[in-house]
This record gives structure tokens, C-alpha cells and sequence, in this order.
């Protein structure tokens, strides 16, 4: 059986970066992306493909039309409210952009946002029983790459959507038994949230998408796809809609931004998109691990730490 993948789609404007918000300039619209959402949906639709877009909460104000066309097609999972970075905040706070996100996005969509992903993957001690106390039944804020210096990485060995239960917020990627730093006594019950990572590439252990499609070109990512395939691992790729716009020049943002967005990520999510793949729903990959299906798990004598190698 076909080995599936997601292309989940980070939905958020240039102005809830952090690339945007620590930049000396501003943007005459920092809305930048907006006009790419509508490429989505065209794309994902000629394709016959369904996606996650998981979507900052605060576009329910003056983007709430938009988001209920993306509701129609795709499933909706929550990005935060505000896009801060979720380990700055205080547990309270925390708790808010959780919560309230999904609150809102269910009120605006009509949907079921079971689904969670961290802004930058940054995550908190408290992570997945936060997720559990306010209602998600799955993450995917787990990026299993080496340690990249001021971004993220290093913390994990997590390759295959997975039981949150087993997985321990801070474990090494290079331990191979992880200590337990978090007290779990008096927290939610965990047990049904499920973990679905984001794709690296075997070996390098890079992200596959992302800034990474644009560093390293898109045959870089079907490559990397097919080697996942291969030791039975869905890859679940992402993108953000200001990546697939010309972004204007702004005082202070990174030059890596500007590196290959635009044109070059449009003709690159239709690549992607045409692979002889079966593009799911997050969701849908979460739901295989509660369920006990098997179409993930195709090819048999490979685990986690050889697709690391």
C-alpha cells in the first residue's frame, strides 16, 4: 500500500514572522501572503490533494471569509492567536494562544481544529499536556533535525507520527534512553495526543521544506520524500503563504527571505503536489496511529534512528 504524505500549510501573514517583527522597516501592507492562499487552493485542488492549514487566530478579525473557504476543502489546525513564541510566554498566556486560537477558529469555520503546531516549533516544558488540557487530540511541532544555532533542533528523535505519551519534552537526540524532566502527577491525561513530526532528510537531517525547499531546491525535497517512503515514514512537509509571494524590500529583513520566494516556491509546491503520493490531512496520519492502521508503514526492518543515518 501507498505510502502517504502531508503538505501542511503554516497559514499566517509576513507580519506575524519574527523575520517581519524584528526588522527596523514596515511594509506599506504587511498582509504579505495573502494573495497566496487562493494559489493554494487552486493548486491543491488540481491535484485532487487535501491539506492541513494550520492558521494564526487573529486573521479571524478581518480574514474570516477567507479561512472559511480554506474550512471547506481542508482541515484547519491551530498556529496560535498571536504567533508569539510559545516558550517567552508566561503558562497563562500560553494556555490563552492555545485555547482561545482554537475557540476562535472553531467559531469562524465551523470546524473541528483538533490539531496543533507551534510557531517556529518552538515549544514549552508543559507542551503536550497544555495540548491535552485544551482540547487537541495531535501536534506537529516536532522537527527531529540537528541543532541549527538560533533557529531550532537537536532536541528530538522522533521520525514517525507517534503516541505523545512517548515522547519527553528536551530528550536528546543523541540518548538512547531520554530522562524524564517533566511531572506528569497532575497533569491532563495524555494518552489519546498523538505526535506527528515534520520531515528531515535521512542522513543530514535537515528540514525538507520550509526555508530549506528554497535553500536547497525543490528536487531536494522529493528526494528526501522518496527516502522517507522508502523506510515506511509519511513525509509531512510545510509552507508558509508569504514563501510563495514577491515580498517587497523591507529595512532589517534577513536576506534569506528573499532567497528563491516567490515564483520559484509556486512552481515548487506543483511539483510537489505532482508526485505519485496520496496527500492527506495531518490529521489523517494522527488518526492511523489511534486506529492501528498500516498504509504508513509499508516498508518493513527500518526504524527512527536508521533513517537518521
Amino acid at each position: 500500500m501507498q505510502v502517504p504524505a502531508a503538505l501542511s500549510v503554516d497559514l499566517e501573514f509576513f507580519q506575524h514572522a519574527p523575520a517581519y517583527r524584528t526588522a527596523a522597516g514596515t511594509a506599506d501592507d504587511p498582509a504579505i501572503g495573502r494573495d497566496a492562499v487562493d494559489f493554494l487552493l487552486d493548486t491543491f485542488e488540481d491535484a485532487g490533494a487535501t491539506g492541513t492549514f494550520f492558521a494564526v487566530s487573529d486573521l479571524v478579525a478581518n480574514h474570516s471569509e477567507m479561512l472559511a473557504r480554506v474550512a471547506e476543502r481542508h482541515e484547519i489546525g491551530s498556529h496560535t492567536h498571536t504567533h508569539r513564541h510559545l516558550s517567552d510566554l508566561s503558562t497563562d498566556d500560553r494556555r490563552e494562544e492555545l485555547a482561545g486560537s482554537r475557540e476562535r477558529l472553531e467559531a469562524a469555520t465551523g470546524a473541528d481544529v483538533v490539531g496543533f503546531r507551534a510557531p517556529s516549533f518552538d515549544v514549552a516544558e508543559d507542551h503536550f499536556p497544555m495540548l491535552a488540557e485544551t482540547g487537541y487530540e495531535y501536534d506537529s511541532s516536532v522537527v527531529p533535525c540537528r541543532s541549527i544555532p538560533g533557529w531550532y533542533g537537536g532536541e528530538w528523535d522522533t521520525w514517525r507520527p507517534t503516541p505523545a505519551s512517548e515522547i519527553v519534552t528536551g530528550a536528546s537526540a543523541d540518548l538512547t534512553e531520554a530522562p524524564d524532566t517533566t511531572d506528569l502527577t497532575e497533569a491532563p491525561d495524555t494518552t489519546g495526543l498523538v505526535e506527528v513530526p515534520v520531515a528531515v532528510m535521512p542522513g543530514l537531517r535537515l528540514p525538507l521544506t520550509g526555508t530549506w525547499i528554497r535553500f536547497f531546491g525543490v528536487r531536494y525535497t522529493i528526494l528526501g520524500m522518496k527516502l522517507l517512503a522508502r523506510r515506511g515514514i509519511p513525509p509531512v512537509l510545510y509552507v508558509h503563504p508569504w514563501e510563495l509571494v514577491d515580498i517587497p524590500k523591507i529595512e532589517g529583513v534577513p536576506p534569506r527571505i528573499y532567497v528563491r520566494s516567490g515564483e520559484y516556491m509556486r512552481r515548487a509546491i506543483e511539483r510537489i503536489l505532482a508526485e505519485p503520493f496520496e496527500f492527506v490531512p495531518v490529521g489523517a496520519l494522527a488518526d492511523d496511529v489511534r486506529t492501528g492502521a498500516t498504509r504508513n508503514a509499508t516498508v518493513s526492518g527500518s526504524d527512527d534512528r536508521e533513517a537518521s543515518r
